[in-house]
């Protein structure tokens, strides 16, 4: 007798999950918000300023001061990423419960952290970024949508707990960038430092500069939290528009920082190091 020849099994093709179509309006508003994101990231990189950000405009102010970075990149880096990330998942198809809560968290996030800077800008600075309002109107326009032409379902629960549970991780977040930016983790101040400062007091040393002055910025950068105890003299009490404080204009203070040691008038940020030499204070040999 023959044998049957036994045939292979062929497993069953297993079905593929819906595909559902992109958020083509989600997707080119986060399109639109990588240009400008982009953008800025790329003239950042190439030292070069953005269009309309001239020298010394309400702008360049703010693209300067230390709110422009976060941990170290800049934050135009960081809105590129989050726009990216919005993109990439409207872009693909999800389950659209899935997807809208995501785009709306993340454009929620995107909406406060830029609403954030933008009051800081204004209140500390008195100056306002027109590319950093331009992503500011995008991310506002996401979220819109998203909260306004949501799917049938959303949020998929009640929502009470929704936006219970949303709002508690995004002030976590903010509490986070808030404390990165008010310096609640950094490093103790230098006891060399704060002694060079309070040195510069005792010797009638002047340091003459403006709240939203970038290069005011840098300048106590170089001295940590012991930039508190340098004889710092504000020029600009009233923000950038108002007036010029009297102290300033009688030592004809014309740009910031300036610094008035003797006989020593120096415009520009100073290290640790030429203070101490301008001031006769012995840098290489101090101790505590």
């Amino acid at each position: 007798m023959a044998r049957k020849r036994n045939r292979p099994k062929t497993s069953a093709p297993v079905p593929s999950g819906p595909r559902y179509e992109p958020d083509w309006t989600i997707l080119g508003l986060a399109g639109a918000g990588l240009l400008v994101t982009g953008y800025l990231v790329l003239v950042g990189l190439l030292n070069a300023a953005p269009v309309g950000c001239t020298a010394g405009s309400a702008c360049d102010i703010v693209q300067q001061s230390r709110w422009s970075t976060l941990l170290g990149l800049p934050v135009a880096l960081w809105g590129f990423g989050l726009y990216l990330v919005m993109a990439l998942v409207a872009g693909l198809g999800r389950a659209r419960l899935k997807r809208w809560r995501t785009l709306w968290f993340l454009s929620f996030f995107g909406l406060i952290f830029s609403l954030y800077l933008t009051l800081v800008a204004w209140f500390e600075l008195q100056a306002l970024c027109a590319w950093c309002s331009v992503s500011l109107l995008i991310l506002a326009a996401i979220f819109g949508i998203l909260s306004f032409a949501r799917p049938e379902s959303a949020p998929g629960m009640p929502w009470s707990g929704f936006l219970a549970g949303q709002g508690a991780i995004l002030l976590v977040l903010m509490l986070g960038v808030h404390a990165i930016y008010a310096g609640w983790f950094e490093p103790p101040e230098d006891p060399r430092l704060r002694a060079l400062a309070e040195h510069l007091d005792r010797v009638g040393a002047v340091y003459y500069g403006a709240s939203w002055c970038p290069t005011c910025q840098e300048q106590n950068r170089m001295f940590g939290p012991a930039y508190r105890h340098l004889p710092y003299v504000e020029c600009s009490p009233q923000g950038r528009e108002g007036p010029v404080a009297f102290e300033c204009v009688a030592n004809e203070i014309v740009s910031y920082p300036t610094w008035v040691i003797g006989n020593r008038r120096l415009t520009e940020p100073q290290t640790p190091e030429d203070l101490a030499r301008y001031s006769r204070f012995n840098w290489a040999a101090w101790s505590e």
